[in-house]
């Protein structure tokens, strides 16, 4: 069973990940000093989002987590889709991710491709092999790992922000008000999570005591770091082109050369983090949907969910190494695919939920639909995946799928 310190821990490393590395510089160039906005915008959006979560979560603590909201709501073909965005957003998000910090690694190491891709199977290697263990290693790890990689992080806001500089916040908004909004969807990738620990309600002693209290203290971490990591990129680094590594950029400026090595440990800490957090809740997943029959039987067996994971992991790995696919393409996608799963999630908590946390529903909701207007055509992806799962099971092809179950 997890602790509310572990469940803390999970959803703080399924918040904060490899996105910090380089989305918040991104931003600043995107928008100007003006991303700070999109910061702010998505960080109240956070807080009914984490709400609509821990009432959801609370009331119906399923591993099926948010295909069990939809479910519950609009019927069984809304649960499969949304199961199946989250589990497709864990495939195509886990090796964007481990590359993002592969290649951190790589630069502040002074390695070439070859040892960013390395590193990255690596961090895969060891994230499947803690969940294999078990989940209660699995939150030991992360509440670990949660509690370096916030301490770092605040080490490198507090120590870069005497560095900052007043001219890096003039002009506001060089390139327009739209471009907050366009801001607001890169970042995203780094907002995705408040939903990943609700597949693991079940889990907890106490979920209608438990999972609040780990949904809103992961909520005050998240809201400390990331708004002062935001002021002191816009303060320190200002608004141009990135460098390959800028929060390296960020920790050298108030700790020398010293913080760009210290950078490099904590883009591991990043990246397995949040691939450790999301790898628990899909396996969670994976079962729920096996044992409704919205998935073949044998993904309800861990170590073949797992070996699954892996085997489409080093599949689409080789494919960013060979150049066939690039990161910004995957990390778009696996957004997308996330703000789909929040939309029938939140819309389900309007159905499902009563009082404030209904009325926080509504709220995210209507957030939600906003960012997936900036989504573009990467919304033909939750499309695709949720008219091939459902047509499945109404085709005639479905007689198969029972036949496979049974086999298993």
């Amino acid at each position: 069973m997890l602790s509310t310190r572990s469940a803390t821990a999970l959803y703080v490393g399924a918040v904060l990940g490899p996105g910090v590395l380089l989305l918040p510089a991104l931003a600043a160039e995107a928008a100007g000093p003006a991303s700070i906005v999109a910061w702010a915008g998505l960080l109240a959006l956070s807080a009914p989002l984490a709400l609509t979560f821990a009432g959801l979560g609370s009331r119906m603590p399923e591993a099926g987590g948010t295909a069990a909201y939809a479910r519950a709501a609009f019927g069984r073909h809304a649960g499969t889709a949304t199961g199946w965005w989250f589990l497709c957003a864990v495939v195509v998000g886990g090796p964007a991710v481990a590359l993002i910090g592969g290649h951190y690694v790589s630069e502040l190491l002074g390695a070439g491709d070859g040892a960013a891709v390395l590193a990255a199977a690596l961090m895969i290697a060891a994230v499947i092999a803690v969940n294999a263990v078990g989940l209660t290693v699995t939150a030991r790890l992360q509440l670990g790992l949660a509690g370096l990689l916030a301490a770092l992080l605040l080490v490198a806001i507090v120590a870069a922000l005497p560095e900052s500089r007043a001219e890096n916040w003039a002009p506001f908004a060089p390139h327009g008000a739209l471009a907050v909004g366009g801001a607001a969807s890169l970042l995203m990738f780094s907002f995705v999570g408040w939903e990943a620990v609700s597949h693991l309600a079940g889990d907890l002693r106490d979920p209608a005591r438990q999972l609040p209290r780990a949904i809103f203290g992961a909520l005050a971490v998240v809201v400390v770091l990331y708004l002062g990591l935001a002021i002191a990129t816009i303060g320190v680094l200002g608004t141009g082109e990135p460098s390959a590594a800028p929060l390296a950029d960020l920790m050298a400026a108030g700790l020398g050369d010293a913080g760009r090595t210290i950078t490099a440990g904590l883009a591991a800490l990043l990246t397995m983090g949040t691939m450790n957090a999301y790898v628990a809740a899909s396996v969670r997943l994976a079962g729920a949907l096996a044992e409704e029959r919205s998935a073949p039987a044998w993904l309800g067996r861990p170590s073949r969910a797992l070996s699954a994971l892996a085997g489409l992991g080093a599949v689409l790995l080789a494919a960013l190494a060979a150049g066939a696919i690039d990161v910004e393409f995957l990390v778009r996608a696996t957004s997308t695919l996330f703000v789909a799963v929040y939309l029938t999630a939140t819309a389900a908590g309007v159905r499902l939920l009563d009082g404030v946390a209904r009325r926080a529903a509504a709220v995210a909701v209507l957030a939600v639909v906003v960012l997936l207007a900036f989504s573009g055509p990467y919304l033909l992806l939750p499309a695709a995946v949720a008219a091939v799962v459902v047509g499945a099971r109404r085709s005639e092809r479905e007689p198969c799928v029972e036949a496979l179950h049974d086999a298993a």
